[in-house]
Formats: structure tokens, C-alpha cells, sequence
């Protein structure tokens, strides 16, 4: 087990010999989960740090309309939801649930306290993860505020492409995409095809092409 808990972000670059002294002296569980099985709810309090030792999860939300968004796909070694472990209101803001037959450490709040206290190298991976945390979901607050799909496919592809990259590779098929962006499989095939039409991009399985930048940044000033 420590071999797998040494490559997750926020134990990286702590020695094996000493992660298991540290583990030696406090209290962790281990938890499986079967394929679409709820690891934690949306609302509940974060009061143990999750690491996914083994599979993949999903953070889903409900949007305003009712529909599923899914924020992410998480895959082991990472950590789940380790900004909201600490602070007034530490509840998780999605609901996480198992992809594949998964297990989870949970490392008790007080727990892993104490072990920022020993470590500071584990302080460090902790403060860096939570930083970029923070980040990406202010990221993905700003993409949910859009309210139409062409919005929302253009901040999508702007967030990958960067200022230069005109052709991006996605990484997911239509059906994966219309999934990240809580639509019907139509609907995205229909406004992809749209925006072909207007010249703006070009698509092409798990690839897009950027055809006219300026009307892609239209959409979303």
C-alpha cells in the first residue's frame, strides 16, 4: 500500500521508510467502492483527507436545469477534494462517485495535522495542491457562468489551445465531451456543426482546429 500512497501528489518525495513510520503512528481506513458507487455526497463535511489509492472517480454537479455536469475524472494516486478538508465551511461541493471498483484511504482531519506538523515536505505538496485547486475551480466556476453551449465549447477550447495552438487534441469522444458539458450527445453534435458552418472550427474525431480565432474570442467577451 505505501508504495501507491508514496506516488500520490501530496506524499511525493517523502522516503517509503519514513511514510510508513509516519502511518505507524496514526489512525487511517481503507474503503472499496464498486462502479457507481457514491464515495462521499455533495453537502457532506470533509473531515478525513481521501486519497484514491486504487480506479477512478468522478465529481459531478447538479446545474441549475437539473442536469448532470461532470467537473472531472479523477484516477489513482491523487487526492479527492483536499481543499475543502480545512476552513468554516468544509463540505464537499460535489457528489464523487466510482468509475471502476476503487479504494480510498481516509486520512482523519486531526490525522494528517499532525502529520503537516512533522513533514515538511508533505506541507509543501499540501499548500501547492490546494493552490492549484483553487485555481481550477475558479476556472471552472467562470465555465459554468456561460450560459449557452457555443460559450461554453469556446472557453473549453481556449483553456486548451492557449494564445497559439491552433489545433487541440481533446482526448474525448462527442459522446464524452456532450458528458462534460451536461448535454445531450444532438445537441452537441448540432452546435459543433453550427459553428463549423460559421467558419470558426473544424473538428475531426478527438481533434478541433481553430479556423477563426476572433469570432471564437467573440463568444466569450
Amino acid at each position: 500500500m505505501f508504495e501507491k500512497v508514496q506516488l500520490c501528489p501530496v506524499m511525493r518525495g517523502v522516503p517509503l521508510n519514513e511514510l510508513e513510520i509516519l502511518f505507524k503512528s496514526m489512525h487511517f481506513n481503507i474503503h472499496q467502492y464498486d462502479t457507481n458507487q457514491m464515495v462521499i455526497e455533495s453537502g457532506a463535511d470533509c473531515n478525513s483527507l481521501m486519497i484514491l489509492i486504487e480506479g477512478e472517480v468522478r465529481g459531478e454537479m447538479p446545474d441549475q436545469a437539473g442536469k448532470t455536469v461532470k467537473i472531472e475524472d479523477i484516477a489513482a494516486p491523487r487526492p479527492i477534494a483536499p481543499a475543502f478538508l480545512f476552513g468554516q465551511n468544509n463540505k464537499c461541493p460535489v457528489n464523487v462517485i466510482a468509475n471502476i471498483p476503487t479504494r480510498v484511504l481516509f486520512i482523519p482531519r486531526n490525522e494528517f495535522l499532525k502529520l503537516l506538523q512533522q513533514n515538511t515536505t508533505i506541507l509543501t505538496n499540501y499548500l501547492n495542491i490546494i493552490s492549484s485547486r483553487s485555481q481550477f475551480l475558479s476556472g471552472k466556476i467562470k465555465f459554468l457562468s456561460f450560459k449557452t453551449l457555443r460559450e461554453k465549447i469556446a472557453q473549453y477550447i481556449y483553456e486548451l489551445s492557449g494564445e497559439n495552438l491552433k489545433t487541440i487534441f481533446t482526448g474525448k469522444s462527442q459522446e464524452e465531451l456532450a458528458e462534460f458539458f451536461g448535454v445531450a450527445r444532438p445537441s452537441l453534435s448540432r452546435t459543433l456543426k453550427e459553428m463549423e458552418n460559421e467558419g470558426i472550427l473544424k473538428t475531426e474525431r478527438k481533434y478541433i482546429t481553430i479556423l477563426d480565432r476572433e469570432k471564437l474570442s467573440r463568444l466569450i467577451s
